[in-house]
Formats: structure tokens, sequence, C-alpha cells
């Protein structure tokens, strides 16, 4: 073994300093491969990565790799590999808990539910929650939150939504309510802690704090219902607890939930394994395959009994190696994940990407808020969003009841209350009646009737929901055409928009009985369910497809006629390519539960205490270079190494990643002394 150490100056531009850099090499002649390890600038208090990489021959060893420039940290790993970690430790840390509770987050309704490890398959879904809407189920409450005039938490669900509506219109406008706020995690490109949502008055307030208040809501929740149940106060740190995403969810938005989590004292940044992020559709998953089949209708023959005894569960009906899809459509997103089951255990395999897209209910309410400001003008809509917005809330609760009603085979019109509000504010806005509006509209499918109400056609409220359901059906139908995707079994049709007849007869008409398709009784508590049962073993998944691939810029030995000319960089004699693309893993790359990614690094200097990483990430699977269209600076691997001093002659940091769990995790050791290295991966802008 032999270490090289070169010396190179850069100019620092942003802090107007020359720093010296420090760079080691290491390589072994056995495997020909040459390490090179992240740089750190000499000044104590300006931390510095550079991109630097050697994939070394025998005779190229006299060069070391140049320090290339105040780019991004690149590395090469020490032996890049995989490696396999078996569940044990997984399993064995649940253990110590007494119950799980899963929180089901959801963009339209929001609840808990719990199991006590002792009796795993006895699942207790929250208390009925008081209020809620005629023929709207109210086994969970909706995800309104309302905050008071000066910002503090006030309430929420039904109950934030009924005082909200009862506040005089000249109070409510400055009080802060919201809602259906979740998408905002979807949908925000550059998404950090300091990210705004904006209520219904139009105010804007830290999107941290308001799903912290929820989630300390459900603390709340939850731990009275447990005191109440065990007949004592209940201690949180006997809790784990589940949090529930969408699949297709990038990795800072799960971060932004844990985050949301700490802040409310739902788990301490000191004991993060006590929060466990379920992805929905998994869940659903890990629920449908334990479900009785008089749990369930058959679509194909609107039976529960299905030719199997009604007391059998789905898995009586499935082979070794059977394949199913699940199909999450929930308020905002509709999530997508292809499972193959393993029997005996009933473990999971995921055959193909999550995937899906904020195709889900909510474009429904979108749709028909379009359909007013045709009718009744942009202008005056907006002006009573804001103007109204409690009045707005009743509007859009008269909406989501008769949503419900829509179905393909019917005949009679749905009628909608319009607030008086509404008819009030319209007539001062303009100067004429809300009657006279939808006379000289050209919408001739929504009438108004002499109750005071919009009166819309079967077809009219069709029209609502086609541009949804098509998204749902074009996606579907790319899904069972890709080759991992065959010989689907059964179709699970979960979430609170599964329960839609015209969303059901779509999915029908687009299968044409190639696939069973199954829907859950309890089918908006499906995920919840499901969450607690993956709380109580995380293990039951074995493999996942990663959504993106993930890797870390680095320098190679130039290639004549394989790299671009314009990649070179000439240093001392020595020809190296930059920006080239190190690949943890690829898109769509199976991974086991447990799998690791190692990479060692080194500091440059005795003194340094951080090595930072910049992680780039791309939807493509192949990706050469960190400078091609599509791929993204995505987060930062940051080692701690304050406190691991040694007086070993160079520090060996090893790096181990895990990407086949729903989080992305990296843990450290420092080689010399067998200490840990505080690791961590931040995916989150700041």
């Amino acid at each position: 073994m032999t270490t090289l150490r070169n010396v190179c100056c850069v100019n620092d531009h942003k802090a107007g300093n020359s720093l010296c850099l420090a760079l080691y090499l290491r390589w072994s002649l056995a495997t020909s491969v040459c390490m090179t390890y992240v740089l750190s600038s000499s000044l104590v208090s300006h931390s510095l990565s550079v991109d630097i990489c050697v994939h070394a021959t025998h005779d190229a060893m006299a060069n070391p790799s140049p320090a290339k420039s105040m780019g991004d940290p690149g590395i090469t790993p020490l032996s890049p590999s995989h490696t396999q970690q078996t569940d044990t430790d997984q399993v064995q840390s649940q253990l110590s808990f007494v119950v799980v509770v899963a929180i089901d987050f959801g963009t339209t309704s929001s609840g808990y539910a719990y199991a006590f490890t002792k009796e795993p398959e006895c699942i207790h879904t929250m208390r009925r929650w008081e209020g809620g809407d005629p023929g709207v189920s109210n086994q969970k409450t909706p995800t309104t939150i309302l905050l008071t005039p000066d910002r503090k938490f006030h309430s929420f669900g039904y109950a934030a939504r009924d005082f909200y509506h009862d506040l005089d219109p000249s109070e409510s406008k400055h009080w802060l309510y919201l809602e259906k706020f979740k998408m905002k995690l979807h949908t925000t490109a550059n998404l950090s802690i300091d990210t705004d949502l904006h209520a219904a008055n139009g105010k804007r307030v830290k999107a941290l704090d308001i799903f912290a208040y929820a989630l300390a809501f459900f603390k709340e929740q939850a731990l009275k219902e447990l005191s109440d149940q065990t007949g004592g106060e209940f201690d949180n740190n006997d809790v784990r607890w589940v949090i529930t995403v969408p699949a297709i969810w990038k990795m800072p938005a799960k971060q932004f939930m844990r985050e949301a989590a700490y802040k409310s004292g739902l788990v301490s940044r000191e004991n993060p394994e006590q929060l466990i992020i379920a992805l929905e559709p998994e869940a659903a998953s890990i629920y449908c395959r334990k479900l009785r089949l008089h749990q369930m209708v058959d679509l194909g023959t609107q039976t529960s009994q299905n030719g199997f005894n009604p007391t059998d569960n789905v898995g009586s009906g499935m082979t070794q190696g059977d394949r199913y899809v699940v199909v999450d459509c929930g308020g905002g997103t509709v999530d997508l994940t292809v499972h193959q089951i393993r029997l005996p255990e009933g473990h999971l395999k995921e055959l193909y990407k999550a995937s899906g897209g904020p195709y889900g209910s909510i474009g429904i309410d979108y749709e028909f808020e379009k359909l007013l400001c045709k009718i009744f003008g942009q202008d005056f809509i907006d002006q009573f969003k804001v103007k109204r917005p409690a009045a707005w809330v009743d509007l859009m609760i008269a909406f989501e009841s008769r949503k419900r009603a829509a179905a393909p085979d019917r005949t009679n019109p749905l009628n909608i209350n319009l607030p008086f509000s509404f008819i009030d504010y319209y007539k001062k806005f303009r100067g004429h009646s809300v009657e006279h509006a939808l006379r000289k509209s050209n919408v001739d499918f929504v009438k108004w009737s002499s109750q005071g109400m919009l009166r819309m056609s079967p077809d009219a409220m069709n029209s609502l929901f086609k541009p949804t359901i098509d998204h749902i059906i074009q996606h579907l139908t790319e899904l069972f055409e890709k080759p991992e995707v065959s010989d689907i079994k059964f179709l699970f049709l979960v979430g609170g928009f599964a329960e839609s007849p015209l969303l059901q007869h779509a999915v029908q008409n687009m299968l044409q009985g190639r696939s069973r398709i199954i829907i859950p009784h309890d089918v908006g508590l499906t995920i919840l369910k499901g969450a607690v049962l993956f709380g109580l073993d995380p293990s039951v998944i074995k493999v996942r497809r990663s959504p993106l691939t993930y890797g870390v810029g680095v320098l190679n030995r130039f290639v004549e006629g394989k790299h671009p000319p314009e990649k070179l960089l000439v240093k001392d004699g020595t020809r190296w390519c930059t920006d080239v693309f190190d690949t943890f893993i690829a898109a769509d790359q199976s991974v086991a539960l447990g799998e690791m990614v190692k990479r060692s690094y080194t500091p440059a200097k005795p003194s340094q205490q951080v090595i930072v990483i910049h992680v780039y990430c791309s939807e493509k699977e192949s990706v050469g270079f960190i400078s091609e269209s599509g791929i993204r600076k995505c987060g930062t691997l940051r080692l701690d190494v304050s406190g691991t001093e040694s007086t070993a002659p160079r520090r060996e940091i090893q790096t181990l990643m895990q990407f086949g769990d729903t989080e992305i995790r990296a843990m450290a050791v420092d080689v010399s002394t067998g200490r840990t290295v505080k690791a961590s991966i931040d995916f989150l802008s700041h």
C-alpha cells in the first residue's frame, strides 16, 4: 500500500482567498483501484469540497489526481460495492415499542389508527370525529387547520371548519384557515423548511409550522385515546409513529415531513428510528394481501364471495410469484405500485418503480372552480375567495357532497347550494343577479333553480371528472404496457377517490377483464390500517425499486475517443476527464432491504471537521456526466468527523448508504478507531 500527498492551490472567488488544498491518494496494486478523497480548505472556518476521482491502471500511479476547481465535491470510492445486511436489526428495534400509531396525513382527509405490539392483528381506528357532512363518512376528519389572528393553533378538522364557518365575515378575514395544503410539498420545486403556504384570506404562513401543528394535534388525540384505553397516562416513548406519504413524493418532501415531526414533538432528533415514513400504496398493498374475501368487492362480479370461502384471505387466491397492482386514488395524488408476493411468509417485492401523478380528486374541485369562473368571471371568483373565504369553503363543501353522487348511469340532475353571501356579493360586484349570469353564459348544462341552487345535468358533472380520470387511465394503460407489469392477477383500487363509480367504471373499461379489480369495503381506511401493519414489521417489503438515479461528480482518467474533448483537464502532464457521474444506484434498479452502497473518504487535513459531498440525481437510468440535461443537484452528504481524531497518518471514513428503505439513510465509521461518524443526507433546499 502506498500513499501520496499532492498540494495544489485554487482561487476561492467567493471568499477572495487563495486556498491550499491537500489531496490524498490511495491505491491497491492488487485491485488497480485508485482512491481520491474530498478536500478541505486550510482555513478552519471555510469548508471546501472539490471534484476529484481516478480509475487507475498499474502504470498510472505516479501521477496523482489534481484538484479541479471550486466545483462540487466528487470522489472515487474505495472498491465501490453493495453489501447485504440482515433484517434482524430492524425487527429487534421495534420490539421495544408498546404500540404502533399510524397517521394517514391526506390531502383532503386525515386520521390515525393503532395496534399494540402484543395484539398485532387487532387494529383500532380512531374514535369517530364530531361533526361531519351528510352522506360523507366521518371515520377520518378533513385536513383543515385554523390559526387565530395572532397565528396560534386553534383547531383541526371538522372543529376548525365549523368554527371558521360560524365566524362573522368581518372576523373571519383575520383568521388563518388552510385546507388541501399537503399538495404544496409535491408541487414545490425547491422545497425548503422556509416554504410558505397561503391561508384562505391570502396571508402567508410557514408550511413547516402548519404541518407541525397538525402532527401535534394527532399526537395529542392518539395519546389521549391510548391513555383512556390503558387507564393511565401513556408515555410517548412507548409509541412507534408511522406517517404515510405518497410513493411518488421525492426525498425533499419525505424529509420535510420528518422535520415537521421533530418540530411537533412527535419524536426527537436523538431518536429518529421512533418514526417511520410509510409509502401509501405500499401500506395499502400490505393490508390488501391480508384481506378476507368478505371484506372486499370484486368489480367483475360485484360480489365478495368470488368462488372462495368468505373467511379466506386474498392470499388463499394467490400462489407463489403472483403479481398485483395497487392504485391508491387519494385527494391529491394517484400512486401506483406493482408487487409480487413471496409465499409462505407473504413478503413483497416491488417489480416496477412507484409511479403516478397529481391526479387526485381535488382535480375535480379545480374543474368546478373553472366552471364557476366561466359563468361568473375569474375576477369575481378570485375576489370572492379572498373577501368571503368562509362562504367559499361552504360552497366547496356543498359541491363535495354532490360530487360523491356522480355515477355513470345517473339520469336526474344534481343540485348544488349557493351560499347566500355568494348571491349577495355577486349582485354588488356585477350589478345583476346570479340567475342573469347563468342565462348570459354559454354554459347550457348548468341551470338556476328557483330554490337558489345550481342545477347540473349528470353529463355536466361527469365532464368535471373527465380530465382527472383520463390522466389516471392513461397512466394505467402505459403502466400495463411495461414488460415488468405483465400477468397481473389483481388490481386493488384504494383511497377515498376509489369509491367513485365513475372511476371504477373507467378502470373496468380499460382493463377489459385482464385482471380482477378488487375494492376493500373500508377503502378509505386501507392505507391507515396497512401503515399500522408496516410499523409492526417494516421488513415485510424485501425488495424495492429506486425511483431515481443517485450519484456524485468525480474525475476519471481521460480516455481518447470515449470522453468528450471539452471534459479534458491536463494537470502535471496527466489527462483527466471532469464531471464524471459516479452512480450509487440507478433508476428502477432493484435494491434489497438492508442493501448498502459503500464508499470511503478521507479528510485532507487532520484538523478538518466536516466532509461535505454534493449528491446528484436523475430520472434517467444511465448517466455519464453531472453536466447532462436532466441531472440536478438534489442533496448533500455530510460527514461530521469532529471528535474522531486519531494518530493514524491517514483517516479513512467508511460510508454506508441505504437505498432499499422508504428513506435514504447514511451511516459512517472511522476505520482506524472504529468510532461512529455522524453522517446525514440532506435533501431540503437551504
